[in-house]
């Protein structure tokens, strides 16, 4: 079964104002690595998520953070990655609750119509180079061989909820 995400929730880039994600997908699908600063498990990823994201820049997809906390706390915990990519503040964890993710970190993959095409979540290398494999194929882009040397090993995540 397809998710499919309210267009009215409501997203916060750091420095700018809530737009809905209707209109965040407007022109790209979005792909967001979802984190909970106040989890090691994200702290963890963080890394790892950067290269992955790293992979999609120039492809059409709006390749982005989504940090559960306030901007300041978004911001220290990314750290200079904060720069690197667009990054939604979701402190409200509404979209956590939009995207029906129980744990972080997280990868998920919206279409322009606003449907879940797919999530992942904790870190489980095979299944996040599965989802990156489709982004790559639906934008013919290539995708992040997943894991490379260096990356965690595989874990369960922390509960999303907080």
């Amino acid at each position: 079964m397809v998710t499919q995400v309210n267009p009215d929730v409501k997203l916060t880039a750091m420095g700018d104002e809530a737009r809905t994600i209707e209109e965040w997908t407007t022109t790209f699908q979005l792909l967001t690595v979802v984190l909970d600063p106040y989890t090691q498990e994200s702290a963890w990823l963080l890394p790892t998520a950067g290269r992955f994201l790293s992979n999609f820049r120039g492809a059409s997809v709006r390749a982005a953070w989504t940090v559960t906390a306030d901007e300041r706390d978004a911001r220290k915990f990314l750290g200079p990655w904060a720069e690197q990519f667009l990054t939604f503040t979701d402190p409200d964890r509404e979209l956590i609750g939009a995207l029906e993710i129980e744990r972080t970190p997280a990868l998920a993959y919206v279409r322009q119509d606003l449907a879940v095409i797919g999530t992942a979540e904790g870190w489980e290398p095979s299944e996040w180079e599965r989802l990156g494999e489709l982004v790559g194929k639906v934008n013919s882009w290539s995708f992040p061989q997943l894991p490379e040397p260096g990356d965690p090993g595989p874990f369960k995540g922390a509960p999303a909820k907080g």
